[in-house]
């Protein structure tokens, strides 16, 4: 079980000889109160030096779609007379007669009218559009994500990202801008997807969350606030980053403490969630039918 964030200050407060309290957030000593600090401090630095396995997450999503029947006018960025705009906002793309490549919708005015990124190419009455979602917003505890773990569990496609400024522009406006794979790109916090699509697919990734403390109730926290919380971090750990910062802070020889939480970082990272066993004549495994799967014998021949 791991030690509560008073137990921590006080083995540490005790290793140095100091008074160890009796609580840690709600104490009026100001030292105290700089170890609480600190404390934080150290789960925030931590929290970033390694993809710790107890906050690894999946976020899995369904693309959202649906179509609409409105009026353009060439030249006007305004689709008028739809029945609704009920579920659409600025997370949509447009597609449909008259309407440009990669235009979004910039705004919804009104419950029966929609502002487009782009002017209508032509006019049309009572013609249909189909639309969208093609940015999503990144998880709440959101802190990095984990690579090559995009993928289109619907089409069993991993997905090709993150694309760069150059190439994201590339493919909302030259002449090849689709293909049979999902690109995405995380801009303006939102994991964005390319070309828009208008069928229920199932999309997700890996990321890191940065949500490295828990509560007595084993909620998610992002800082140590109440003396019962835990966090994921070994408790020697914790104990000699506190100790280390300390004597950071108040400008003593941090030689020896520098080396032991060196050494039990590197023991909690290598230990964290093991490690693959490295071939030095790596084969991929045969997926379709090949020699591996041909018997020696047994073909029926008489």
């Amino acid at each position: 079980m791991s030690a509560t964030c008073l137990q921590i200050v006080q083995q540490a407060m005790g290793e140095m000889g100091l008074a160890t309290p009796s609580v840690v957030v709600a104490s009026s000593d100001s030292q105290v109160l700089q170890m609480l600090a600190l404390l934080n401090a150290s789960g925030y630095e931590i929290v970033r030096q390694h993809p710790w396995q107890a906050i690894n997450k999946q976020y899995i999503f369904t693309v959202s779609f649906t179509t609409l029947v409105g009026n353009t006018t060439l030249g006007s960025s305004t689709v008028s007379g739809i029945a609704s705009t009920a579920g659409i906002d600025t997370t949509y793309q447009i597609a449909g007669t008259g309407i440009n490549q990669a235009t979004f919708i910039d705004a919804v005015p009104s419950g029966t009218s929609l502002t487009l990124s782009q002017p209508a190419t032509a006019t049309a009455t009572g013609t249909t559009f189909n639309l969208g979602k093609v940015r999503y917003s990144m998880p709440t505890d959101y802190d990095r994500k984990i690579d090559r773990t995009d993928w289109d569990k619907s089409a069993h496609w991993e997905m090709i990202g993150p694309e760069t400024p150059q190439q994201w522009q590339w493919l909302l406006s030259g002449y090849i801008a689709t293909g049979p794979r999902i690109r995405y790109r995380i801009f303006g916090n939102y994991f964005q997807i390319w070309p828009m699509i208008s069928r229920s697919e199932v999309l997700g990734f890996e990321y890191v969350s940065n949500a490295w403390a828990a509560s007595a109730a084993g909620a998610a926290k992002t800082s140590f606030t109440v003396d019962t919380d835990t966090c994921i971090f070994p408790d020697r750990l914790m104990v000699l980053s506190l100790k280390l910062k300390f004597f950071q802070i108040k400008g003593f020889d941090t030689t020896a403490i520098q080396r032991d939480y060196d050494m039990q970082l590197d023991i909690a990272k290598a230990n964290d969630a093991g490690s693959p066993t490295l071939s030095f004549a790596p084969r991929v495994s045969t997926v379709l039918i090949g020699w591996d799967q041909i018997p020696d014998s047994g073909y029926g021949i008489q």
